[in-house]
């Protein structure tokens, strides 16, 4: 969907993913899943737009088995499934700017996909499942054109036994009950990434959370009603607090699922995050983490990086709104926070760019906390006023697009009045660590 033309190339972070002949414009997945025994039994239909005039396409489709698919505004010669590739030839070369509609039929046993950070995308829990595909795991669920740049809207129905819950992303359009299934059908209209969408499947009660800007809901397991609730009791006060200073909330509705099981680290999606029941606590670790993935509605997922390689912009700001939090809710100033863990990178190694880490340290913590340091060095250089202006036309003007370091500079330069490279070459291009910037304070 993107026309961006920094999506125009192939991300050497995740290599062997995506296809930037064509661009997909809208993804409807109709998925029927059993819980008991992992198996699902899937169709997707793909809205898609050639870029360039090509013979051949291929998505992205991970340990699943393809039975069928469909072609509509093109012949299709053949195609053939093999190493994670679903590879399209047509009868002749498709003209660029032709739609074409693509029907795909799979089933199989999903699981996350293996990529140079580790591995994504479909997990299975003790009684059910997530997806967490950040950055490369959407192909372990659907048939995509697995770039971070090409974002589309999503229709996802999940038909599952009765007694789960299911959450992805958007609003739920329908729920209908099957025989002893029930069908949900979620709607995102907001353009998304495919490592973004999220299918979560639990045995959940649901809690509306009032007083948000807007609809709050927590989904969780009734044995966790009470930790969810402590953990959770200022959920609707930070989305307003990041509202104020980040722009309005970027889409209908958030989700929040809290999970049975113990995970290693929470994660976001368009809408939704997932956290583990080991993150149901009041302390500040748990606490920076919910304001952590909140703030990744507006950086990350309403703007989101074109190549993985700037993933500062989602991982640093992100990083920088706990910090805020922290003092709006009395715990510690941000200066406080930037002071502590500035003294923590000054005693780890420095031999990280944190503008171009690498696909293998793209999640390294040195990249955030470093990367909320690059901004609060903006800050004191332009001052509140500035600053927050900054990240509000950032969010507006990029809202459901695609971006690059070198557009957030090019607004910082003209926002500041003045160049600004130095500052970016040093905390961004270089590995020695920066001083510690000047303390500033919210006005």
């Amino acid at each position: 969907m993107s026309t961006d033309t920094t999506s125009d190339v192939v991300d050497p972070y995740v290599p062997g993913h995506g296809d930037p002949a064509y661009g997909v414009d809208h993804y409807e997945l109709d998925l029927a899943y059993k819980v008991a025994g992992n198996h699902l039994t899937a169709r997707a239909r793909l809205t898609v737009t050639l870029a360039v005039a090509t013979p051949s396409i291929g998505l992205d489709l991970h340990a699943l088995k393809v039975t069928r698919v469909d072609v509509e505004g093109a012949a299709l010669r053949r195609w053939s499934h093999r190493s994670s590739r679903l590879a399209l030839r047509f009868e002749q070369a498709v003209p660029a700017g032709t739609v074409l509609s693509l029907t795909v039929t799979y089933a199989g046993t999903p699981r996350t996909m293996p990529g140079p950070d580790g591995r994504a995308g479909w997990e299975e829990l003790a009684d059910g499942v997530i997806v967490a595909a950040q950055p490369h795991g959407a192909p372990s669920w659907f048939p995509c054109n697995d770039r971070a740049a090409d974002k589309a809207t999503y229709r996802i129905s999940v038909t599952t036994d009765t007694a789960y819950t299911v959450v992805a992303n958007g609003h739920l359009a329908e729920q209908r009950k099957e025989g002893r299934a029930t069908r949900w059908t979620y709607v995102m209209d907001e353009p998304m990434a495919p490592y973004l969408a999220t299918v979560q499947i639990g045995r959940y009660e649901s809690t509306d959370l009032p007083g948000a800007p807007v609809p709050v809901r927590l989904h969780h397991p009734p044995r966790l009603r009470a930790a969810v609730a402590q953990a959770f009791a200022d959920q609707t006060r930070m989305v307003s607090t990041f509202a104020e200073l980040f722009g309005p909330y970027p889409f209908a509705e958030y989700a929040v699922v809290v999970t049975d099981d113990v995970l290693e680290i929470p994660l976001e999606s368009q809408a939704v995050s997932t956290f583990g029941s080991n993150h149901c606590a009041g302390s500040w670790y748990a606490q920076r983490l919910i304001a952590h993935e909140l703030s990744h509605q507006w950086f990350g997922n309403a703007v989101t990086a074109a190549q993985w390689s700037d993933i500062w912009l989602h991982e640093g700001f992100a990083c920088y709104a706990e910090w805020l939090w922290s003092e709006a809710a009395g715990i510690a100033t941000t200066q406080e926070q930037a002071a502590r863990h500035h003294a923590l990178l000054a005693t780890s190694p420095q031999d990280i760019v944190v503008g171009a880490p690498g696909a293998v340290d793209m999640f390294d913590d040195r990249v955030y906390k470093r990367g909320a340091l690059t901004l609060h060095a903006l800050r004191a250089e332009v001052g509140d006023e500035v600053f927050f202006g900054i990240l509000r036309d950032w969010v507006a003007g990029h809202r459901g697009g695609v971006v690059t370091t070198t557009q957030f500079e090019a607004l910082c330069d003209r926002a500041a009045g003045r160049q600004l490279t130095g500052l970016f070459d040093a905390w961004l291009r270089a590995k020695p660590l920066p001083p510690l910037p000047a303390a500033r304070l919210l006005t």
